[in-house]
């Protein structure tokens, strides 16, 4: 079984032009990483489902129809849309759980997780990737009981919570400024709701203001190392310290930009070179500290791992490389249940 900390799927399904994006979720291969049949047969027991609002440029540049019923102006986006996107993404969510006959689940628990794994149904964690869309704590409430368990506060731009963090490649994760006064108190209220609070996107100023505030495991959902690869979004061997520290965890990053050390995209990467990263991790989060946080539907693959179904392949390689069958199940979905359970606590 795969337990994935990190795929797009959801903001992909509000992108795309097709008439029944849910219905080609559940029932034939659709275009990109992640449908229910390539779930299946990657062995996916479920992951982290971001709810996400590209930025404007990007959908203006691959799907200008979502831009039609707003004047095409970024500011109009951003004021009229973010909310709407997000709602539009719960939606999706909501009509893939209903319409999969018990196929796929919401989980808000603990319980609906073990629920499914005896039931082998997909499960869906809902992760909010920067929330921006969140304005008052009722708002967050009402998306906790759509089954929001997960938050990002921060993405790469500056927003009311902090100072988002984008810088070209090389570039260390110090971008300036962190969290505001309001990103620090939601971080709290995320926290007193039993909820995951992401650090994949916050800068390190962030990241420590963030540290000193949590008292539950810190979790990086898609994240990699900054001594192999020194893109800003990665990890320093410091934060590692305080994730492994507070009993985190850290999903590695597929995409090939975040695990080269050329920061390249490229799709002839091999499996070594994420493997060097899995084996650093290792080294400084310990056993129960690493597992998968691939950011299928919304990072650039190698051929090696172009979709969720392959999976197995990736296990298989894995084992070759002499990891353990131990080791491996706590990779693949042991440890991200365990720190799931930690911070639910149900």
């Amino acid at each position: 079984m795969v337990f994935d900390g990190h795929n797009d799927l959801l903001a992909r399904l509000w992108l795309s032009s097709h008439p029944d994006p849910v219905g080609a979720f559940l029932n034939q291969t659709l275009d990109g990483h992640i449908d229910l049949r390539r779930c299946q047969q990657g062995r996916m027991l479920g992951g982290l489902f971001a709810i996400f609002v590209p930025p404007f440029d990007y959908v203006k540049a691959n799907a200008p129809h979502k831009l039609m019923q707003c004047l095409p102006d970024q500011t109009d986006y951003i004021a009229m849309q973010r909310y709407d996107i997000c709602m539009a993404q719960f939606e999706y969510a909501r009509q893939i759980e209903q319409r999969s006959q018990g196929q796929v689940k919401i989980c808000r628990s603990m319980a609906d997780i073990n629920a499914c794994m005896q039931n082998k149904s997909l499960v869906m964690v809902l992760h909010l990737e920067g929330a921006e869309a969140l304005t008052e704590l009722s708002q967050l409430d009402a998306w906790y009981d759509l089954g929001l368990r997960s938050v990002g506060l921060v993405w790469n731009q500056p927003s009311q919570f902090g100072h988002g963090l984008q810088a070209k490649f090389p570039h260390s994760p110090n971008t300036g400024l962190g969290l505001t006064a309001l990103g620090e108190a939601w971080v709290l209220a995320c926290e007193n709701r039993s909820m995951l609070v992401d650090v994949s996107h916050m800068n390190e100023h962030a990241f420590w203001q963030t540290q000193q505030l949590l008292t539950q495991p810190m979790v990086a959902t898609h994240s990699n190392v900054h001594r192999l690869c020194p893109q800003a979004r990665n990890l320093l061997d410091t934060q590692l310290s305080a994730i492994k520290a507070s009993g985190g965890v850290v999903g590695v990053n597929f995409d090939t930009a975040f695990l080269r050390s050329d920061g390249k995209r490229n799709k002839d990467t091999p499996y070594q070179v994420m493997f060097a990263h899995f084996d650093y991790l290792l080294e400084h989060l310990g056993e129960h500290g690493v597992a998968f946080g691939s950011d299928y539907d919304g990072g650039f693959m190698s051929s090696y791992w172009p979709s969720v179904d392959y999976f197995p392949y990736l296990i298989d390689a894995l084992c070759d490389y002499g990891y353990s069958d131990a080791r491996i199940e706590n990779i693949c979905y042991q440890n991200w249940h365990a720190v799931l359970n930690k911070i639910w606590k149900s």
